[in-house]
């Protein structure tokens, strides 16, 4: 399987460990959680990637990450009934709750979710404590976005 991410800062673009959801937490997770945000398309990525954050912190160059994730790789599609009615709130505490429940079990590799911002389209929070996590997950590009003064 093919997922996108974006890297504001080129040093970042080859990190796959999910340091920087551990250091700030997101949808799926709190503080002290590892997860790697990613999604199924380069347009869904950069749509996420603009709803957190403000015009005067996007960096003129960007780097588009393609990450392969090998298809014996376990993932987990939450189902929309166990979805808590306010799911799209954001800092939503039981959806953090749920995933970092999730990524400590560690029984998959990273879980399939609606995007809050475009609900028909998905992301994929990986989980880099899998275990055989960098045997199964690879970046397999990184190209650089240089963005369009529109944005």
């Amino acid at each position: 399987m093919i997922l996108y991410r974006i890297a504001k800062k080129k040093e970042r673009a080859n990190d796959l460990s999910g340091q920087g959801a551990a250091n700030e937490g997101g949808r799926w997770n709190n503080e002290g959680t590892f997860a790697l945000y990613t999604s199924e398309s380069r347009a869904l990525a950069m749509l996420e990637l603009l709803v957190h954050v403000d015009e005067t912190e996007l960096p003129p160059n960007l780097s588009i990450m393609t990450i392969e994730v090998d298809e014996s790789a376990l993932l987990y599609e939450m189902p929309d009934d166990d979805m808590p009615e306010d799911w799209r709130m954001s800092e939503n505490l039981s959806l953090k709750n749920l995933g970092d429940g999730f990524f400590k079990d560690r029984n998959f590799i990273g879980l399939k979710v609606r995007s809050a911002v475009m609900p028909q389209e998905y992301n994929y929070v990986l989980n880099p404590l899998f275990p055989r996590y960098y045997d199964l997950v690879r970046i397999k590009n990184i190209e650089d976005y240089e963005r369009d003064g529109q944005l």
